[in-house]
């Protein structure tokens, strides 16, 4: 079909700018993206009983075009939820390393974030962020699910930005 601007109405130009918008491909795969995040869980200690919460009926992240995935290799979200011991962070490294580009953390609860209660610990890593390139961090002592909903919308927003500036957003 063959739009003619020059001959339109005032109103039919009114009509293609309430239903026609024009973007960039970079933006659209952004929107795409944040639209459809699938989360691999890493649920280590009592957050993840909060992250299980947000899969529930009551919250139902699945209405966000997230679903919870069980292989790093169909995952681009990792959500780290509880105390990360030094034991078990190649464990760690090994499946972000396994998922496939573009990727993204997000750090929930206190203990990802910063260690937490144990952070005096011999075994206990000081934030997940030395392991891992974190994305969005989520506080709380365990944070309840609509603080994860929160954050995994502040992880859209990010995407999305980062989609249209093509800059790395901190």
């Amino acid at each position: 079909m063959d739009v003619k601007w020059d001959s339109m109405t005032f109103d039919e130009m009114e009509e293609v700018k309430r239903n026609v918008f024009f973007t960039t491909l970079e933006q659209l795969k952004g929107w795409a993206r944040s639209n459809s995040l699938w989360p691999l869980t890493f649920g280590l200690a009592c957050c993840a009983i909060e992250m299980m919460a947000v899969g529930g009926a009551h919250y139902d992240l699945d209405r966000f075009g997230s679903f919870f995935r069980a292989s790093p290799r169909q995952s681009d979200v990792m959500i780290v939820s509880g105390t990360v011991t030094k034991k078990m962070a190649p464990l760690l490294r090994r499946l972000y390393d396994q998922m496939p580009e573009p990727k993204w953390v997000i750090a929930m609860g206190s203990c990802a974030t910063a260690g937490g209660p144990y952070v005096k610990s011999y075994s206990v890593v000081k934030g997940v962020d030395q392991i891992v390139p974190v994305d969005v961090y989520i506080p709380g002592c365990p944070p309840n699910p609509a603080a994860l909903i929160y954050g995994i919308h502040k992880l859209k927003e990010k995407i999305r930005l980062e989609a249209k500036t093509g800059k790395k957003v901190l």
